[in-house]
């Protein structure tokens, strides 16, 4: 009976395991490399990370051997969280101090690729001419996202409207103002919404992209203007942790920082938009 019993059980446990398609250590097949000439689907905002890759797609991305989709968006959020889900293979639009800040606080992860440009923050208003002319008490829109946010009261303090706490830097928050003796009123919005408020406030700081979108030259618009030399705000290429190593993803990075793209820039932009430096 026992040898019975033994012979019955382990039948019961080969039907079993032929049930769930086998036994517990088989292995998942890899999934299959994307082919060489396979679209690759990049988020971008339309301005400047639009343009540029458009020039890319119209010009060198045959060449390259890339198929390239332009995927736009019009705000910070979508172009990550559709990355995420996989909607996108990759894409174009932030800086890294933006990148760490998104992925910490949705709790994903996204992997920077390469540098391209840097889009150069400036103070711009319609009632006031330069900056010394800000009145006491005046209010200043400023983007409300962290790292952006850091930047602007950086920038206000290295042209000596205010004064921040030592060695705050970027990462300065409002609780971080030393001394404000003019006493101005800073409004955070969303940073697509910046250029519309030039209308309700004495000025705002805007983000390199938005201003040109408004049809605002960074160059010759602003009150000031954040340097290119040293900028840690380089926006770049981005991706998943699973495509870092993709052919079609290392392609484009080249391409992006490479001679053509950067005379494009330089030539299409004039100084409102910069070749990140490498």
């Amino acid at each position: 009976m026992r040898k019975l019993f033994g012979v019955v059980a382990g039948l019961i446990l080969a039907g079993s395991l032929a049930a769930c398609g086998g036994a517990s250590t088989d292995t998942a097949e890899p999934a299959a490399a994307p082919k060489a000439d396979a679209p690759l689907k990049v988020g971008v905002n339309p301005v400047p990370h639009g343009e540029v890759l458009k020039y890319v797609k119209d010009n060198l991305a045959a060449k390259a051997g890339l198929n390239l989709e332009i995927v736009e968006f019009t705000d910070y959020v979508q172009p990550n969280t559709q990355l995420d889900e996989g909607n996108l293979d990759a894409n174009y639009f932030q800086h890294i101090p933006y990148l760490e800040e998104f992925s910490k606080g949705k709790d994903i992860k996204l992997s920077w690729v390469a540098p391209v440009h840097i889009e150069p923050l400036g103070l711009y208003s319609k009632k006031i001419k330069n900056v010394a002319e800000l009145a006491q008490g005046a209010s200043v829109a400023l983007p409300n996202d962290t790292s952006n946010l850091g930047r602007s009261l950086k920038l206000l303090a290295d042209n000596g409207v205010i004064t921040l706490k030592e060695g705050v830097g970027v990462k300065a928050t409002e609780r971080d103002v030393a001394d404000n003796p003019k006493g101005l009123q800073f409004k955070p919005l969303e940073a697509a919404q910046l250029p519309r408020s030039l209308e309700d406030v004495d000025a705002a700081i805007i983000n390199g992209n938005y201003a040109l979108e408004a049809d605002l030259q960074p160059a010759t618009d602003s009150l000031i203007l954040e340097k290119g030399e040293g900028n840690p705000y380089a926006n770049g290429l981005v991706t998943v942790p699973a495509k870092v190593d993709d052919p079609r993803v290392k392609k484009l990075a080249e391409v992006l920082q490479g001679p053509e793209v950067k005379k494009f820039i330089e030539d299409k932009y004039k100084g409102a938009v910069l070749p990140a430096q490498q």
